[in-house]
Protein backbone atom coordinates (compact mmCIF):
# COMPACT_ATOMS: atom_id res chain seq x y z
CA UNK A 1 0.00 0.00 0.00
CA UNK A 2 0.91 3.62 -0.91
CA UNK A 3 -0.55 6.52 -0.10
CA UNK A 4 -0.53 10.62 -1.04
CA UNK A 5 -2.08 13.32 -0.53
CA UNK A 6 -2.91 15.44 -2.89
CA UNK A 7 -1.77 18.51 -4.25
CA UNK A 8 -2.86 22.15 -5.09
CA UNK A 9 -1.84 20.93 -8.82
CA UNK A 10 -4.23 17.97 -8.58
CA UNK A 11 -6.90 19.69 -7.28
CA UNK A 12 -10.06 18.49 -9.03
CA UNK A 13 -8.56 16.32 -11.16
CA UNK A 14 -9.62 12.46 -10.76
CA UNK A 15 -8.27 10.01 -8.57
CA UNK A 16 -7.34 7.95 -11.44
CA UNK A 17 -5.04 10.64 -13.24
CA UNK A 18 -3.77 12.34 -9.49
CA UNK A 19 -2.69 8.56 -8.38
CA UNK A 20 -0.79 8.71 -11.89
CA UNK A 21 0.77 11.72 -11.18
CA UNK A 22 1.96 10.76 -7.87
CA UNK A 23 2.89 7.50 -8.53
CA UNK A 24 3.94 7.17 -12.69
CA UNK A 25 4.96 3.85 -12.73
CA UNK A 26 1.30 2.75 -12.06
CA UNK A 27 -0.57 1.32 -15.04
CA UNK A 28 -4.30 3.44 -15.23
CA UNK A 29 -5.52 -0.43 -15.71
CA UNK A 30 -3.87 -1.50 -12.26
CA UNK A 31 -6.02 1.81 -10.53
CA UNK A 32 -9.15 1.29 -12.62
CA UNK A 33 -9.37 -2.51 -11.02
CA UNK A 34 -8.56 -1.63 -7.48
CA UNK A 35 -11.53 1.05 -7.68
CA UNK A 36 -13.78 -1.45 -8.92
CA UNK A 37 -12.24 -3.58 -6.12
CA UNK A 38 -12.57 -0.87 -3.37
CA UNK A 39 -9.04 -0.98 -3.17
CA UNK A 40 -8.45 2.54 -3.12
CA UNK A 41 -9.67 5.17 -0.27
CA UNK A 42 -9.95 8.82 0.16
CA UNK A 43 -9.63 10.66 3.07
CA UNK A 44 -10.47 6.65 4.96
CA UNK A 45 -13.53 5.82 2.58
CA UNK A 46 -13.41 3.14 0.00
CA UNK A 47 -14.35 4.18 -3.37
CA UNK A 48 -15.33 2.34 -6.28
CA UNK A 49 -15.62 5.64 -8.92
CA UNK A 50 -13.34 7.53 -10.73
CA UNK A 51 -14.35 10.47 -9.07
CA UNK A 52 -12.60 14.06 -8.33
CA UNK A 53 -9.89 14.53 -5.27
CA UNK A 54 -9.67 17.67 -3.45
CA UNK A 55 -6.40 19.05 -2.46
CA UNK A 56 -5.45 18.02 1.18
CA UNK A 57 -7.00 15.01 0.84
CA UNK A 58 -4.98 11.49 1.46
CA UNK A 59 -5.63 9.19 -0.71
CA UNK A 60 -4.39 5.04 -0.31
CA UNK A 61 -3.87 2.89 -3.26
CA UNK A 62 -4.07 -0.67 -1.54
CA UNK A 63 -1.39 -2.43 -4.51
CA UNK A 64 1.04 -4.59 -4.24
CA UNK A 65 4.60 -2.76 -4.06
CA UNK A 66 5.79 -4.14 -7.07
CA UNK A 67 3.30 -2.08 -9.46
CA UNK A 68 4.64 0.98 -7.68
CA UNK A 69 8.51 0.39 -8.94
CA UNK A 70 9.49 0.62 -12.60
CA UNK A 71 9.65 -2.14 -14.71
CA UNK A 72 13.16 -3.81 -15.27
CA UNK A 73 14.16 -2.29 -18.65
CA UNK A 74 12.13 -0.20 -19.73
CA UNK A 75 13.87 3.50 -18.55
CA UNK A 76 10.19 4.88 -18.50
CA UNK A 77 7.02 4.54 -16.73
CA UNK A 78 4.16 1.83 -18.17
CA UNK A 79 0.91 3.52 -18.65
CA UNK A 80 -2.34 1.77 -19.36
CA UNK A 81 -3.91 1.52 -23.09
CA UNK A 82 -7.48 3.37 -21.77
CA UNK A 83 -9.15 5.07 -19.31
CA UNK A 84 -12.50 6.10 -18.79
CA UNK A 85 -13.04 9.50 -18.51
CA UNK A 86 -16.27 10.55 -18.71
CA UNK A 87 -19.60 7.99 -18.65
CA UNK A 88 -23.08 8.65 -19.12
CA UNK A 89 -26.06 6.38 -19.83
CA UNK A 90 -25.52 5.29 -23.24
CA UNK A 91 -21.79 6.43 -23.76
CA UNK A 92 -17.99 5.90 -22.30
CA UNK A 93 -15.50 8.62 -23.39
CA UNK A 94 -12.31 6.82 -23.62
CA UNK A 95 -9.24 8.82 -22.84
CA UNK A 96 -6.82 6.76 -25.22
CA UNK A 97 -3.05 6.33 -24.59
CA UNK A 98 -0.87 7.46 -27.82
CA UNK A 99 0.52 4.04 -29.46
CA UNK A 100 -2.96 2.17 -29.69
CA UNK A 101 -5.14 1.83 -32.50
CA UNK A 102 -8.86 2.08 -31.96
CA UNK A 103 -9.37 -0.47 -34.33
CA UNK A 104 -8.15 -3.20 -36.55
CA UNK A 105 -6.44 -2.34 -39.76
CA UNK A 106 -2.99 -1.81 -39.91
CA UNK A 107 -2.16 -2.87 -35.88
CA UNK A 108 0.27 -5.54 -35.70
CA UNK A 109 -2.63 -7.88 -34.26
CA UNK A 110 -2.46 -6.86 -31.45
CA UNK A 111 -5.44 -5.58 -28.98
CA UNK A 112 -7.22 -2.86 -30.28
CA UNK A 113 -8.81 -0.11 -28.06
CA UNK A 114 -12.25 -1.45 -28.95
CA UNK A 115 -10.91 -4.94 -28.06
CA UNK A 116 -9.57 -3.84 -25.01
CA UNK A 117 -12.66 -1.76 -23.83
CA UNK A 118 -14.86 -5.07 -24.60
CA UNK A 119 -12.41 -7.37 -22.48
CA UNK A 120 -11.62 -5.09 -19.38
CA UNK A 121 -14.77 -3.68 -18.92
CA UNK A 122 -18.28 -4.91 -18.76
CA UNK A 123 -19.73 -3.31 -22.00
CA UNK A 124 -18.90 -6.53 -24.50
CA UNK A 125 -20.80 -5.13 -26.90
CA UNK A 126 -19.37 -1.82 -27.28
CA UNK A 127 -18.90 -0.03 -30.68
CA UNK A 128 -16.48 2.86 -31.88
CA UNK A 129 -18.89 6.20 -32.81
CA UNK A 130 -15.29 7.27 -34.18
CA UNK A 131 -12.16 6.95 -34.65
CA UNK A 132 -8.73 9.04 -33.94
CA UNK A 133 -4.74 8.50 -35.00
CA UNK A 134 -2.92 5.49 -33.20
CA UNK A 135 -0.27 8.29 -32.58
CA UNK A 136 -3.08 10.52 -31.46
CA UNK A 137 -4.03 9.86 -27.51
CA UNK A 138 -7.41 11.37 -25.50
CA UNK A 139 -11.26 11.25 -26.03
CA UNK A 140 -13.06 8.54 -28.12
CA UNK A 141 -16.36 8.56 -27.58
CA UNK A 142 -17.73 4.40 -28.11
CA UNK A 143 -21.43 3.63 -27.47
CA UNK A 144 -22.17 0.81 -25.25
CA UNK A 145 -24.07 -0.93 -27.42
CA UNK A 146 -25.71 -0.79 -31.21
CA UNK A 147 -28.89 1.22 -30.31
CA UNK A 148 -26.73 3.55 -28.36
CA UNK A 149 -24.04 3.89 -31.75
CA UNK A 150 -27.13 4.45 -33.72
CA UNK A 151 -28.19 7.70 -32.12
CA UNK A 152 -24.57 8.71 -31.64
CA UNK A 153 -24.23 8.39 -35.61
CA UNK A 154 -27.55 10.41 -36.27
CA UNK A 155 -25.81 13.41 -34.13
CA UNK A 156 -22.42 12.93 -36.36
CA UNK A 157 -24.28 13.08 -39.45
CA UNK A 158 -26.75 16.13 -38.15
CA UNK A 159 -23.14 18.14 -37.01
CA UNK A 160 -24.29 18.01 -33.32
CA UNK A 161 -20.86 16.59 -32.09
CA UNK A 162 -17.98 18.97 -32.43
CA UNK A 163 -14.35 17.96 -31.45
CA UNK A 164 -11.55 19.79 -30.86
CA UNK A 165 -7.67 18.84 -30.21
CA UNK A 166 -4.29 20.83 -28.87
CA UNK A 167 -1.40 19.74 -30.29
CA UNK A 168 2.35 21.64 -30.39
CA UNK A 169 3.89 22.91 -33.35
CA UNK A 170 6.28 24.24 -34.86
CA UNK A 171 6.23 27.98 -35.62
CA UNK A 172 3.09 29.92 -34.56
CA UNK A 173 0.79 30.22 -37.99
CA UNK A 174 -1.54 33.30 -38.43
CA UNK A 175 -3.03 32.87 -41.64
CA UNK A 176 -6.68 32.24 -41.90
CA UNK A 177 -9.89 33.63 -41.78
CA UNK A 178 -10.99 34.80 -38.07
CA UNK A 179 -14.76 33.25 -37.12
CA UNK A 180 -16.66 32.49 -34.15
CA UNK A 181 -17.42 28.67 -32.69
CA UNK A 182 -20.35 27.80 -31.81
CA UNK A 183 -19.49 28.03 -27.77
CA UNK A 184 -18.06 31.81 -28.82
CA UNK A 185 -14.71 31.45 -29.52
CA UNK A 186 -12.89 32.75 -31.94
CA UNK A 187 -10.59 30.96 -34.28
CA UNK A 188 -8.60 30.91 -37.65
CA UNK A 189 -10.55 28.92 -40.12
CA UNK A 190 -8.23 27.49 -42.92
CA UNK A 191 -9.36 25.39 -46.20
CA UNK A 192 -7.72 22.93 -48.44
CA UNK A 193 -8.51 19.88 -50.54
CA UNK A 194 -7.44 16.12 -49.50
CA UNK A 195 -6.29 13.67 -51.51
CA UNK A 196 -6.22 10.15 -50.09
CA UNK A 197 -4.13 7.46 -52.60
CA UNK A 198 -5.24 3.96 -53.05
CA UNK A 199 -2.29 3.11 -50.27
CA UNK A 200 -3.22 5.70 -47.65
CA UNK A 201 -0.80 8.39 -48.16
CA UNK A 202 -2.20 11.62 -47.46
CA UNK A 203 -1.63 15.18 -49.96
CA UNK A 204 -2.98 18.91 -49.76
CA UNK A 205 -3.35 20.92 -52.24
CA UNK A 206 -4.61 24.57 -52.56
CA UNK A 207 -6.50 24.05 -55.58
CA UNK A 208 -8.49 20.80 -56.02
CA UNK A 209 -7.52 17.97 -58.08
CA UNK A 210 -9.97 15.28 -59.36
CA UNK A 211 -11.09 13.16 -56.46
CA UNK A 212 -10.16 15.54 -53.97
CA UNK A 213 -12.40 16.42 -50.57
CA UNK A 214 -12.28 19.38 -49.28
CA UNK A 215 -11.21 19.95 -45.22
CA UNK A 216 -11.53 22.63 -43.18
CA UNK A 217 -9.61 23.23 -40.31
CA UNK A 218 -9.80 25.97 -37.39
CA UNK A 219 -7.35 26.47 -34.98
CA UNK A 220 -6.07 29.04 -32.35
CA UNK A 221 -3.27 30.01 -30.14
CA UNK A 222 -2.71 28.98 -26.48
CA UNK A 223 0.93 29.72 -26.07
CA UNK A 224 4.28 30.39 -27.91
CA UNK A 225 7.70 29.08 -26.30
CA UNK A 226 10.85 30.35 -27.42
CA UNK A 227 13.25 27.51 -26.95
CA UNK A 228 16.57 29.13 -27.66
CA UNK A 229 19.93 27.25 -28.71
CA UNK A 230 18.93 27.74 -32.38
CA UNK A 231 15.88 25.60 -32.28
CA UNK A 232 12.88 26.32 -33.56
CA UNK A 233 9.96 28.41 -31.54
CA UNK A 234 6.99 26.31 -30.65
CA UNK A 235 3.46 26.90 -30.12
CA UNK A 236 0.51 25.05 -28.43
CA UNK A 237 -2.74 25.27 -30.51
CA UNK A 238 -6.55 24.70 -29.70
CA UNK A 239 -7.76 22.74 -33.01
CA UNK A 240 -11.43 21.96 -34.03
CA UNK A 241 -12.44 20.24 -37.15
CA UNK A 242 -15.18 21.10 -39.39
CA UNK A 243 -14.43 18.11 -41.73
CA UNK A 244 -12.88 14.95 -40.34
CA UNK A 245 -10.78 13.54 -42.98
CA UNK A 246 -7.83 11.16 -42.52
CA UNK A 247 -4.44 12.70 -40.89
CA UNK A 248 -6.26 16.16 -41.46
CA UNK A 249 -4.42 17.79 -38.66
CA UNK A 250 -1.42 16.70 -38.96
CA UNK A 251 -1.47 16.99 -43.12
CA UNK A 252 -3.17 20.43 -42.95
CA UNK A 253 -0.94 22.39 -40.32
CA UNK A 254 2.27 20.84 -42.13
CA UNK A 255 0.83 22.08 -45.35
CA UNK A 256 1.01 25.43 -44.09
CA UNK A 257 4.41 25.02 -42.65
CA UNK A 258 3.75 24.12 -38.99
CA UNK A 259 3.43 20.55 -38.75
CA UNK A 260 2.84 19.26 -35.16
CA UNK A 261 6.23 18.13 -33.03
CA UNK A 262 7.20 14.72 -33.06
CA UNK A 263 5.02 13.45 -36.47
CA UNK A 264 7.38 11.69 -38.52
CA UNK A 265 4.91 11.37 -41.26
CA UNK A 266 4.51 15.37 -42.08
CA UNK A 267 6.86 16.47 -39.43
CA UNK A 268 10.11 17.97 -39.72
CA UNK A 269 12.91 14.87 -38.20
CA UNK A 270 15.01 17.47 -37.85
CA UNK A 271 13.04 19.59 -35.74
CA UNK A 272 11.50 16.59 -34.06
CA UNK A 273 14.98 15.50 -33.08
CA UNK A 274 16.08 18.50 -31.13
CA UNK A 275 13.25 18.24 -28.38
CA UNK A 276 13.69 15.67 -25.58
CA UNK A 277 10.63 14.34 -22.97
CA UNK A 278 11.17 14.91 -19.35
CA UNK A 279 13.23 11.48 -18.86
CA UNK A 280 15.61 13.07 -21.69
CA UNK A 281 14.69 10.42 -24.46
CA UNK A 282 13.54 11.62 -28.20
CA UNK A 283 9.46 12.29 -28.38
CA UNK A 284 8.00 8.77 -29.65
CA UNK A 285 4.94 10.26 -30.39
CA UNK A 286 3.60 13.29 -31.89
CA UNK A 287 2.23 16.17 -29.52
CA UNK A 288 -1.50 15.83 -30.70
CA UNK A 289 -4.07 14.77 -28.39
CA UNK A 290 -8.05 14.93 -28.92
CA UNK A 291 -8.82 16.88 -25.58
CA UNK A 292 -12.64 17.98 -26.09
CA UNK A 293 -15.82 16.81 -27.27
CA UNK A 294 -19.49 19.02 -27.64
CA UNK A 295 -22.69 18.26 -27.85
CA UNK A 296 -25.33 20.52 -29.54
CA UNK A 297 -28.93 20.06 -28.44
CA UNK A 298 -29.96 16.54 -28.87
CA UNK A 299 -33.37 16.27 -30.51
CA UNK A 300 -36.39 14.96 -28.54
CA UNK A 301 -36.04 11.39 -29.18
CA UNK A 302 -32.43 10.52 -29.52
CA UNK A 303 -30.88 8.17 -26.96
CA UNK A 304 -28.55 10.61 -26.15
CA UNK A 305 -30.58 13.48 -24.55
CA UNK A 306 -28.70 13.58 -21.43
CA UNK A 307 -25.48 14.86 -23.26
CA UNK A 308 -27.57 18.09 -24.55
CA UNK A 309 -25.11 20.83 -24.36
CA UNK A 310 -22.83 19.07 -22.50
CA UNK A 311 -18.75 19.54 -23.15
CA UNK A 312 -16.17 16.87 -21.97
CA UNK A 313 -12.61 18.25 -21.45
CA UNK A 314 -9.44 16.45 -20.27
CA UNK A 315 -5.85 18.51 -20.80
CA UNK A 316 -3.18 17.23 -22.94
CA UNK A 317 -0.46 14.92 -22.07
CA UNK A 318 2.40 16.03 -23.64
CA UNK A 319 5.32 14.00 -23.82
CA UNK A 320 7.71 17.23 -24.56
CA UNK A 321 9.71 18.74 -21.92
CA UNK A 322 8.93 22.29 -21.05
CA UNK A 323 11.81 22.90 -19.05
CA UNK A 324 14.14 25.54 -20.61
CA UNK A 325 11.09 26.36 -23.34
CA UNK A 326 10.07 30.31 -22.47
CA UNK A 327 6.48 31.73 -23.12
CA UNK A 328 6.83 34.14 -25.17
CA UNK A 329 4.32 37.39 -24.64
Amino acid sequence: MRKFTVGKNQDGLHVVKASVMAFPQLRTADLYHALKRRDIRIDGKKVDKDIAVRAGSEVEIWLPDSLFEKKAGTGAPSKSAFTIAYETKGLLLINKSQGLAVHSGKSTGEDTLIDLIRKETRFREAELCHRIDMNTGGLVMVAKNKAYLDAATELFRNKLITKRYNAIVIGTPGTGEPVACDDGVIMYEVKAFLEKTKSGNVYIHDVRQPGDLEIVTRYRVLKTYEAGDDRPDLSELELELVTGRTHQIRAHMAHLGYPVLGDGNYGRNKSNMEFKTAMGTRLRHQQLYSTQIRAGKVPQGNLHGDISGKCFKISPEYELDFKGLKVKD
